[in-house]
């Protein structure tokens, strides 16, 4: 659920990737058993407690126009700020719908969110913020605070969203670097290739795509700027800064720089042009990402994203997590 990577990027490729994994079981929205159901917020008609995969009922009636949250249960400990890091098992559901379009219960792992680093929608960062670990919320997002009029996957454009999360852990969180510095400018000497800026301002790179060259079929992961920080391994968290084009004709379809923050994810939650192109590369660079369609979104169109793009993307890597 990213903010529309850092916001779309991110959104698809994060957290909402994985929506076609929901839970194909329907909610029992006749059910009124439940004495779980707080500031007309749709019931939790089974799985009431925290850790527990909830079950829930339609929405009834219009939906809040704001943010809505309510706490089922609260948990201990600091409350959550900005740049504090949580791990939330959660399950979505649309207002008007009876089917989860996602959920993490099944998967068995929580999703990774750094609160004030992007990488989730807007909605998820309001709802988390002053939150403390072992608390179970219920929380109903308007579209302005999650997808839209653009929609994403199985969810329509408009769409009011409602999650059960479960604040599995919290982390006090470590300040992120707001750009990279010091590393070695590698040189670009493959024509056929996307050049990128090699600024260290924070500022957006530069990329220009050869507009006579045919895209690359497999995925191009090449350092920009080699940092001197760890390698990341394949089951690290990072904050990264990023910029993401079309080949086939340049449109920037989402970047980071332009919400003017980085984003956060963890890097086994990513589309695999981004697992695989990351993985190995150090902290504190730049990395020019060619991603296929296979390795990206495939034959689905992701909102501004056509079907069977190939995707360019420049990557500054500001911290492991």
């Amino acid at each position: 659920m990213r903010r529309r990577l850092a916001g779309l990027v991110l959104v698809p490729l994060l957290l909402l990737s994985t929506a076609a994994c929901g839970d194909d079981k329907g909610s029992d929205s006749d059910s009124s058993s439940s004495a779980v159901s707080k500031g007309g917020l749709p019931t939790i008609t089974a799985g009431e407690k925290f850790g527990e995969k909830p079950t829930l009922a339609k929405g009834k009636g219009t939906p809040p126009k704001d943010l809505k949250v309510e706490v089922i249960s609260e948990g201990k400990g600091e409350p959550l700020a900005d740049g504090d890091k949580a791990q939330v098992n959660y399950l979505g559901q649309l207002w008007d719908g009876d089917k989860p379009f996602d959920n993490s219960f099944d998967r068995g792992q929580p999703f990774d969110v750094t609160l004030g680093g992007g990488g989730v929608i807007e909605g998820w960062q309001q709802a988390l913020k002053g939150q403390k670990q072992g608390s179970r919320l219920e929380v109903s997002i308007p579209p302005e605070l999650g997808y839209g009029d653009q929609g994403q996957g199985d969810i329509p454009p408009g769409a009011t969203l409602v999650f059960v999360m479960d604040v599995v852990k919290a982390t006090k969180g470590t300040p992120i670097p707001k750009k990279i510095e010091g590393g070695k400018v590698v040189e670009q000497t493959d024509a056929n290739l996307p050049k990128i800026g090699t600024n260290e301002d924070g500022k957006e790179p530069e990329v220009t795509i050869p507009s006579d060259k045919t895209a690359p079929g497999k995925l191009v992961s090449n350092y920009v700027i080699e940092g001197t920080g760890d390698e990341l391994k394949a089951t690290d968290t990072v904050a990264v800064s990023y910029v993401g084009k079309l080949w086939k004709d340049g449109k920037t379809f989402d970047s980071s720089y332009k919400n003017g923050q980085p984003v956060t994810f963890p890097l086994n939650q990513v589309i695999p042009g981004w697992s695989k192109g990351l993985e190995g590369k150090k902290v504190g660079s730049r990395v020019l990402l060619v991603v296929p369609p296979a390795d990206g979104y495939g034959d689905q169109a992701q909102g501004p994203i056509p079907a069977k793009s190939t995707l360019v993307f420049a990557v500054d890597i500001l911290a492991k997590m």
